[in-house]
């Protein structure tokens, strides 16, 4: 049962008006759907505008922020709750600790960063998770040529590659983590423990 997801997406509003579109309503679907936000703490970009849509929904939204960037006064003051934490490393992990899966949506290196993380922790067995991309305006339609790439080229498994749950709105991305399994660990594959 999914209560929580974390919410990968950029500190930027990028240059189309589709990527706010779709942090607006990422935030207002898992309200509606009694689903909590976790996510980076932040007022700006598409961070803020999730979590506003979010909260003025009436959903849960929980920030986890390093303390250089609350510092630096970018911190979202309306969270439900907001966990100030010494580093990215420490973020990244408590988002995954308060979590029950993943959604990106459009941003940059560090929404890269989380994804790619959370997707390798599943392969290597760390969690079981679902990880998903919604992929608005065929954003990301390079990032999964590219994974599509790496299946063909032998570094990419096809099964950990459907651990990526893809989808073109939040609304169809949600229903199809309530199908998905994610694979065996590459661990339990060497093993032969499947």
């Amino acid at each position: 049962m999914i209560r929580r997801l974390a919410v990968y997406c950029g500190s930027s509003l990028g240059n189309e008006p589709i990527f706010a579109d779709v942090a607006r309503q990422v935030g207002r679907t898992l309200a509606a759907r009694g689903i909590g936000v976790v996510y980076g703490g932040g007022r700006l970009g598409l961070m803020g505008l999730v979590a506003d849509a979010a909260l003025d929904a009436g959903g849960e939204v929980i920030g986890v922020i390093p303390e250089a960037l609350r510092d630096a006064e970018v911190a979202h003051k309306g969270c439900t709750a907001l966990h100030i934490v010494a580093n990215m490393h420490q973020r990244k992990a408590m988002m995954t600790d308060l979590a029950d899966g993943f959604v990106t949506i459009p941003g940059g290196i560090g929404t890269m960063d989380e994804l790619f993380e959370a997707l390798s922790w599943a392969q290597l067995g760390y969690h079981a998770k679902p990880c998903g991309l919604l992929n608005a305006a065929g954003f990301y339609d390079h990032l999964t040529a590219f994974l599509d790439g790496a299946v063909a080229a032998g570094f990419l498994l096809p099964a950990h590659r459907a651990n990526l749950v893809e989808a073109g709105t939040i609304e169809e991305l949600l229903d199809k983590f309530t199908r998905h399994r994610t694979a065996p660990s590459i661990v339990q594959m060497v093993r032969g423990d499947l």
